[in-house]
Protein backbone atom coordinates (compact mmCIF):
# COMPACT_ATOMS: atom_id res chain seq x y z
CA UNK A 1 0.00 0.00 0.00
CA UNK A 2 1.30 3.57 -0.49
CA UNK A 3 0.58 6.74 0.91
CA UNK A 4 -2.62 7.78 -1.58
CA UNK A 5 -3.75 4.62 -1.11
CA UNK A 6 -3.84 4.43 3.10
CA UNK A 7 -5.42 8.61 2.76
CA UNK A 8 -7.99 7.71 0.46
CA UNK A 9 -8.97 4.28 2.60
CA UNK A 10 -8.77 5.92 6.07
CA UNK A 11 -12.24 6.78 7.58
CA UNK A 12 -13.82 7.02 10.90
CA UNK A 13 -15.38 3.99 12.37
CA UNK A 14 -17.67 3.89 14.55
CA UNK A 15 -18.28 0.03 14.89
CA UNK A 16 -15.73 -2.27 15.83
CA UNK A 17 -15.23 -6.26 15.96
CA UNK A 18 -13.93 -7.37 19.91
CA UNK A 19 -10.43 -8.27 18.75
CA UNK A 20 -7.39 -7.01 20.15
CA UNK A 21 -4.98 -6.35 17.79
CA UNK A 22 -1.46 -7.55 19.32
CA UNK A 23 0.67 -4.98 21.37
CA UNK A 24 3.71 -5.63 19.72
CA UNK A 25 1.37 -3.98 16.62
CA UNK A 26 0.10 -1.14 18.35
CA UNK A 27 3.67 -0.57 19.81
CA UNK A 28 4.79 -0.33 15.76
CA UNK A 29 2.53 2.07 14.52
CA UNK A 30 3.10 4.63 17.45
CA UNK A 31 6.98 4.22 17.24
CA UNK A 32 6.85 4.55 13.72
CA UNK A 33 4.70 7.43 13.90
CA UNK A 34 7.00 9.27 16.03
CA UNK A 35 9.02 9.86 12.67
CA UNK A 36 6.12 12.72 11.82
CA UNK A 37 7.38 16.77 11.92
CA UNK A 38 7.28 18.75 15.08
CA UNK A 39 8.91 22.32 15.03
CA UNK A 40 12.11 22.18 16.37
CA UNK A 41 12.05 18.32 16.92
CA UNK A 42 9.84 19.13 20.06
CA UNK A 43 7.93 16.05 19.41
CA UNK A 44 5.25 17.59 21.84
CA UNK A 45 3.24 14.22 21.85
CA UNK A 46 2.56 11.76 25.11
CA UNK A 47 0.45 8.43 23.82
CA UNK A 48 -1.33 6.30 26.20
CA UNK A 49 -2.19 2.73 24.44
CA UNK A 50 -5.43 1.13 26.69
CA UNK A 51 -6.34 -2.27 26.13
CA UNK A 52 -8.24 -5.38 28.27
CA UNK A 53 -8.99 -4.47 31.90
CA UNK A 54 -7.53 -1.37 31.85
CA UNK A 55 -9.91 0.34 29.30
CA UNK A 56 -12.61 -1.27 30.68
CA UNK A 57 -12.11 0.63 34.04
CA UNK A 58 -11.75 3.93 31.89
CA UNK A 59 -15.59 2.50 29.94
CA UNK A 60 -17.10 1.91 33.33
CA UNK A 61 -16.05 5.50 34.84
CA UNK A 62 -16.87 7.13 31.94
CA UNK A 63 -20.70 5.13 31.86
CA UNK A 64 -21.21 6.41 35.38
CA UNK A 65 -20.58 9.72 34.41
CA UNK A 66 -23.02 9.93 31.16
CA UNK A 67 -22.98 14.62 31.19
CA UNK A 68 -19.15 14.79 31.23
CA UNK A 69 -16.97 16.85 32.65
CA UNK A 70 -15.91 20.67 32.11
CA UNK A 71 -13.82 20.55 29.02
CA UNK A 72 -10.29 22.18 28.79
CA UNK A 73 -10.61 23.51 25.69
CA UNK A 74 -13.01 24.66 23.15
CA UNK A 75 -13.71 21.35 20.56
CA UNK A 76 -15.51 23.82 18.19
CA UNK A 77 -15.37 27.83 18.46
CA UNK A 78 -18.47 28.90 19.85
CA UNK A 79 -21.22 30.41 17.40
CA UNK A 80 -19.66 28.09 14.43
CA UNK A 81 -20.62 30.03 11.44
CA UNK A 82 -20.38 29.36 7.91
CA UNK A 83 -18.74 27.11 5.76
CA UNK A 84 -18.15 25.50 8.76
CA UNK A 85 -21.66 24.81 10.43
CA UNK A 86 -22.69 23.64 7.42
CA UNK A 87 -20.06 21.16 6.73
CA UNK A 88 -20.25 19.88 10.76
CA UNK A 89 -24.45 19.66 10.57
CA UNK A 90 -24.42 18.08 7.15
CA UNK A 91 -21.85 15.58 8.31
CA UNK A 92 -24.07 14.69 11.29
CA UNK A 93 -26.81 14.38 9.13
CA UNK A 94 -25.25 11.87 7.23
CA UNK A 95 -23.92 9.91 10.33
CA UNK A 96 -27.50 9.19 11.48
CA UNK A 97 -28.85 8.46 8.23
CA UNK A 98 -26.57 5.90 7.65
CA UNK A 99 -28.50 4.30 10.85
CA UNK A 100 -31.99 4.99 10.35
CA UNK A 101 -32.27 7.62 12.93
CA UNK A 102 -34.40 10.67 12.07
CA UNK A 103 -33.50 14.18 13.84
CA UNK A 104 -36.74 13.98 15.78
CA UNK A 105 -35.71 11.09 17.52
CA UNK A 106 -32.97 12.47 19.94
CA UNK A 107 -32.91 9.79 22.67
CA UNK A 108 -31.82 7.56 19.80
CA UNK A 109 -28.69 9.81 18.73
CA UNK A 110 -28.04 10.64 22.27
CA UNK A 111 -27.36 7.08 22.47
CA UNK A 112 -25.68 7.09 19.49
CA UNK A 113 -23.18 9.68 20.61
CA UNK A 114 -22.85 7.71 24.32
CA UNK A 115 -21.27 4.91 22.03
CA UNK A 116 -18.08 7.77 21.81
CA UNK A 117 -17.40 6.72 25.37
CA UNK A 118 -17.37 2.72 24.23
CA UNK A 119 -14.83 3.88 21.74
CA UNK A 120 -17.50 2.51 19.56
CA UNK A 121 -16.74 -1.00 20.46
CA UNK A 122 -12.89 -0.38 19.74
CA UNK A 123 -10.79 -2.90 21.60
CA UNK A 124 -7.82 -0.53 22.08
CA UNK A 125 -8.11 3.36 23.36
CA UNK A 126 -5.19 5.68 22.38
CA UNK A 127 -4.90 8.88 23.83
CA UNK A 128 -2.56 11.36 22.99
CA UNK A 129 -1.43 13.96 25.27
CA UNK A 130 1.00 17.29 25.72
CA UNK A 131 2.56 19.79 28.32
CA UNK A 132 0.28 22.26 29.23
CA UNK A 133 2.84 25.07 28.87
CA UNK A 134 3.04 24.16 24.91
CA UNK A 135 0.82 26.27 22.67
CA UNK A 136 -1.05 25.97 19.45
CA UNK A 137 2.15 25.15 17.32
CA UNK A 138 2.74 22.02 19.49
CA UNK A 139 -1.01 21.00 19.03
CA UNK A 140 -0.75 21.26 15.60
CA UNK A 141 2.52 18.94 15.81
CA UNK A 142 0.29 16.54 17.71
CA UNK A 143 -2.41 16.59 15.30
CA UNK A 144 0.57 15.81 12.54
CA UNK A 145 1.75 12.48 14.83
CA UNK A 146 -1.99 11.24 14.84
CA UNK A 147 -2.71 11.88 11.12
CA UNK A 148 0.25 9.56 10.96
CA UNK A 149 -0.59 7.23 13.51
CA UNK A 150 -3.86 6.78 11.18
CA UNK A 151 -2.48 5.96 7.79
CA UNK A 152 0.20 3.42 9.62
CA UNK A 153 -2.94 1.53 11.01
CA UNK A 154 -4.49 1.32 7.51
CA UNK A 155 -1.43 0.15 6.21
CA UNK A 156 -1.56 -2.69 8.56
CA UNK A 157 -4.96 -3.08 8.11
CA UNK A 158 -6.39 -1.70 10.92
CA UNK A 159 -9.01 1.27 11.55
CA UNK A 160 -9.23 3.68 13.72
CA UNK A 161 -11.59 6.68 14.64
CA UNK A 162 -10.43 9.92 16.36
CA UNK A 163 -12.60 11.27 18.99
CA UNK A 164 -12.01 14.61 20.63
CA UNK A 165 -15.33 13.71 22.42
CA UNK A 166 -12.44 12.92 25.10
CA UNK A 167 -12.23 15.92 25.86
CA UNK A 168 -15.26 16.05 27.76
CA UNK A 169 -13.63 13.52 30.49
CA UNK A 170 -10.05 15.19 31.20
CA UNK A 171 -10.22 14.18 35.03
CA UNK A 172 -11.31 10.66 34.30
CA UNK A 173 -9.12 10.07 31.84
CA UNK A 174 -6.38 11.62 33.81
CA UNK A 175 -6.97 9.77 36.82
CA UNK A 176 -7.26 6.11 35.00
CA UNK A 177 -3.78 7.08 33.43
CA UNK A 178 -1.87 8.99 36.14
CA UNK A 179 -1.76 11.95 34.06
CA UNK A 180 0.66 14.31 35.47
CA UNK A 181 -0.64 17.17 36.48
CA UNK A 182 1.48 19.57 34.19
CA UNK A 183 -0.12 17.55 31.30
CA UNK A 184 -3.43 17.23 29.51
CA UNK A 185 -5.29 15.37 27.28
CA UNK A 186 -5.98 16.29 24.09
CA UNK A 187 -8.08 13.54 22.00
CA UNK A 188 -8.38 9.77 22.09
CA UNK A 189 -8.60 7.57 19.17
CA UNK A 190 -10.78 3.94 18.64
CA UNK A 191 -8.18 1.20 17.13
CA UNK A 192 -9.17 -2.09 16.16
CA UNK A 193 -10.79 -4.14 13.00
CA UNK A 194 -13.99 -2.53 11.80
CA UNK A 195 -17.58 -4.62 11.84
CA UNK A 196 -17.91 -4.71 7.97
CA UNK A 197 -21.75 -5.61 8.59
CA UNK A 198 -22.39 -2.43 10.58
CA UNK A 199 -24.05 0.60 8.20
CA UNK A 200 -23.06 3.12 9.81
CA UNK A 201 -18.79 2.02 8.43
CA UNK A 202 -20.40 2.87 5.19
CA UNK A 203 -20.50 7.00 6.12
CA UNK A 204 -17.60 8.60 3.89
CA UNK A 205 -17.87 11.99 4.81
CA UNK A 206 -18.07 14.64 2.14
CA UNK A 207 -15.04 16.86 1.23
CA UNK A 208 -15.45 20.27 -0.92
CA UNK A 209 -13.69 20.40 -4.48
CA UNK A 210 -10.44 22.14 -4.61
CA UNK A 211 -11.69 25.45 -6.09
CA UNK A 212 -13.71 25.87 -2.80
CA UNK A 213 -10.42 26.37 -0.42
CA UNK A 214 -6.75 26.29 -2.79
CA UNK A 215 -5.58 28.39 -5.33
CA UNK A 216 -2.40 27.61 -7.50
CA UNK A 217 -0.83 30.49 -8.59
CA UNK A 218 2.80 31.22 -10.38
CA UNK A 219 2.36 27.71 -12.54
CA UNK A 220 3.68 28.11 -16.70
CA UNK A 221 0.98 25.39 -16.97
Amino acid sequence: MDVSQAVAQRISIRAFKPDTPPAATVREILEKAARAPSGGNLQPWTVYALAGSALADLKAKVAANPFGEEPEYDVYPPNLWDPFRTRRFQNGEDLYASIGIPREDKAARLRQLAKNGELFGAPVGLFFCLDRKLGPPQWSDLGMYMQTVMLLATEAGLDTCAQEYWARYPKTVAEVLGLPDDHMLFSGMALGWRDPDAPINTLRSARDPFEVWGELRGFDQ
